[in-house]
């Protein structure tokens, strides 16, 4: 079963959520919260594997719970709001996927088995947006982290197909390795890049195919 905590400070919203999420056979909603504080200590206490976590909301605001939530449990955001500084702070906190509520109830069921099974997931509208920011630059979500250089050869190669938008399944098909091996690539990347989930390595590997005529196997080298 998929655990599920679910943040949102519009109690209607909220019902509407569990009664989607509680419908799906593998998926079960452990806790909710009306603010951001709650989340976080109530993700702290029962360790859910995905907590869907609304932006604003009163206390402590969505990017900030996200933020403290690196390590506990991956984060869904769902917002009405699409403006480039939610994307951006909710990426920048380590937030997993950014989906708007307009999401229909099949393809929210989907995101959270997506984001709970380690990989990454933006709504579609959002990702054109991030598309056209880091196509316009110099403007990027974070600073090139050092350990780049610290990255094996087998490593660089993930973390291109990273870039790519790749799935697991996808990258070990690509690569011709075990799924449970690209898992393994993908954990030791984001730590030796210090960071909190697969959508900032792919956006990062974006970044560096785009400055350097290399791309991402070039990335720490001369």
């Amino acid at each position: 079963m998929i655990r599920v905590l679910v943040a949102d400070d519009q109690a209607a919203v909220r019902a509407g959520l569990v009664l989607i999420l509680g419908a799906a056979p593998d998926v079960e909603v452990v806790g909710e919260a009306a603010d951001g504080e709650r989340a976080v200590a109530l993700a702290r206490e029962l360790r859910p594997d995905v907590v869907l976590m609304d932006i604003r909301m009163p206390r402590l605001d969505g990017i900030s719970a996200t933020r403290e939530l690196a390590g506990i449990a991956d984060v869904l955001v769902l917002t009405t709001f699409d403006v480039d500084e939610y994307v951006f702070g909710a990426l920048r906190a380590g937030a997993a996927g950014f989906l708007l509520k307009d999401v229909d109830a099949d393809r929210l069921v989907e995101a959270v088995r997506t984001v709970a099974g380690g990989e990454g997931i933006i709504a579609p509208q959002v990702t054109r947006r991030l598309i056209g920011a880091f196509a316009a630059g110099p403007a990027t979500l974070q600073e090139r982290p050092s350990g780049l250089d610290e990255l094996t050869p087998r490593e660089r190669e993930v973390f291109a197909c990273l870039g790519e938008g790749l799935s697991n399944g996808q990258i070990a098909a690509r690569l011709a390795m075990a799924e449970t091996t690209t898992k393994t690539h993908v954990s030791r990347i984001l730590a030796k890049l210090d960071l909190r989930s697969r959508v900032q390595a792919a956006i990062l590997a974006q970044e560096i195919t785009r400055d350097q005529p290399g791309g991402p196997d070039q990335a720490g080298r001369p």
